[in-house]
């Protein structure tokens, strides 16, 4: 992402552009096309590729990738045999387009329309519907204007109000994680931090609107069907600043005006009938992540979101491959798998390696989810109790680093917090230990190239990961 958001971003101020059109789809596109665009200022518009159609499989309904993960699941352990799996992974992803539940792709779709950066209904039309090919000349049309009237830029629509209503989007659609990371990024290029504590609220006052996997029931071509973005900023109208401005010149209340609402749907739901009342995202805090860790919570299972669990940990992606499906591993689906060294530095890169797989032996005998806990990122097609993003990483000394398998660890998602039950004479001893000898599982510090620039500027998962020297006002360490 970040890679490409400097490529997109010295090519808009290279080429002598008066307006650009930004094509983007899966995952980090759009994501990255929108940190440039804020560098840049160059006038432009957005125009997302489109979800795939639906798959079938013996009269089941399958989407990339949220059913992929469940049925892989199945296959795991033994309910599933090598022809159905391979019958299922032949359906999964039938046309082109982007994942077509709410995983990044759908989700950085409808933020960068809900905040005006691409035009009306743009984010949910399937990818091979013939509305996707005008929505794309109009784009074109409305890019030739922008550029005739020198605006409005990307800065004029990427506002504070924006950014606002984009987070109260992320949590009626059920979003993928991945979009906080991605909108601390762009707002950070424009000096515009977000608040995890701000997005806390937002998610205990927005209720998960949208009925779609992996959060609800459906997929995105039903919920382009039903309204999409602009009908649900009619159930949201009242938590959204409808003055914000988009790239057509017309206000949030412009395009809400021309919404239809009288056509029967349930895809979208009222205020008064949510999905999940609790919001989507919970920012959870305490002694094992300091500046913030992240929950799904509306697609993690109820039973689990209080829990207290012995710890089994992985120190690393290859430690995770190695013990995981051990016949000899001492796990119980009451403990509380970790994985350290995924984030930024550790890693190196933040993999989506969070959505940590059931251990086998546990996953035959029934074993749907675990808590689970890292400092890595998971798809947004995934789900569980995942404690996701957790700041800062094990690779620069955070707590995660001084967790022992057989420590305790605590969730209490009502009161936001994540625990270690260890108390602050043994951690303190365990601190300085790691300050002598380092972290054993993370990556070796690379010595050059694109990798030693990464190690040296990316920033934490709080501030986006984006690169220091791109952010107005930070030093490069």
């Amino acid at each position: 992402r970040n890679l490409m958001a400097m490529d997109t971003e010295e090519m808009l101020r290279a080429q002598p552009m008066d307006a650009a059109v930004l094509i983007g789809g899966c995952d980090k596109t759009l994501p990255a096309q929108m940190m440039a665009a804020a560098s840049a200022d160059v006038p432009a518009v957005f125009v997302p590729v489109g979800p795939m159609l639906v798959g079938h499989h013996r009269g089941e309904t399958l989407g990339a990738c949220t059913d992929c993960r469940r049925l892989w699941g199945e296959f795991r352990a033994g309910r599933i045999d090598a022809f159905e799996i391979e019958a299922i992974n032949e359906r999964l992803a039938p046309t082109p387009g982007t994942c077509m539940v709410m995983g990044t792709a759908s989700t950085m779709a409808c933020i960068v329309e809900i905040m005006g950066l691409a035009l009306p209904y743009s984010a949910s039309i399937p990818a091979t519907h013939a509305d996707r090919l005008r929505s794309a000349e109009a784009s074109g049309k409305q890019a030739v204007a922008m550029a005739i009237n020198a605006g409005p830029k990307p800065g004029e629509l990427m506002t504070a109000a924006a950014f606002r209503n984009a987070l109260v989007l992320m949590q009626a659609i059920g979003g993928s994680t991945n979009a906080l990371i991605h909108l601390t990024a762009a707002a950070g290029r424009l000096g515009l931090p977000i608040d995890l504590d701000a997005v806390d609220r937002l998610g205990r006052e927005v209720p998960v609107l949208v009925d779609l996997k992996p959060s609800g029931r459906h997929y995105m071509e039903h919920f382009h069907w039903a309204g999409g973005v602009p009908r649900l900023m009619h159930e949201l109208s009242d938590l959204l600043d409808l003055d914000a401005r988009t790239v057509e010149g017309r206000s949030l209340r412009d395009v809400l005006a021309g919404v239809a609402i009288d056509t029967a749907q349930d895809v979208i739901r009222p205020r008064a009938d949510p999905v999940y009342a609790g919001g989507s995202m919970a920012v959870l805090r305490g002694n094992l992540a300091p500046r913030g860790a992240i929950l799904k919570q509306s697609a993690a299972s109820p039973h689990l979101l209080q829990h207290e669990g012995r710890a089994l940990v992985f120190d690393s992606l290859e430690d995770l491959a190695a013990r995981i499906d051990s016949p000899q591993l001492d796990v119980t689906a009451d403990d509380v798998l970790v994985l350290r060294n995924a984030g930024p530095i550790g890693a190196p890169g933040m993999p989506e390696a969070g959505y940590l797989p059931i251990p086998k032996k546990l996953a035959a005998q029934g074993t749907k989810d675990m808590v689970r806990l890292s400092d890595a990122r998971m798809s947004g097609t995934a789900f569980g109790t995942i404690v996701l993003h957790m700041t800062p990483e094990a690779a620069l000394g955070g707590p995660l680093a001084l967790v022992r398998s057989g420590d305790v660890v605590r969730l209490d998602t009502k009161a936001r917090r994540i625990d270690l039950l260890v108390d602050e004479a043994e951690l303190a001893r365990r601190q300085e230990a790691f300050d002598a000898e380092g972290a054993p599982g993370a990556a070796a510090v690379p010595d050059r190239g694109y990798a030693a620039l990464f190690h040296r500027s990316v920033l934490q998962a709080d501030e986006g990961c984006d690169f220091d020297f791109l952010v107005p006002g930070r030093r490069s360490r």
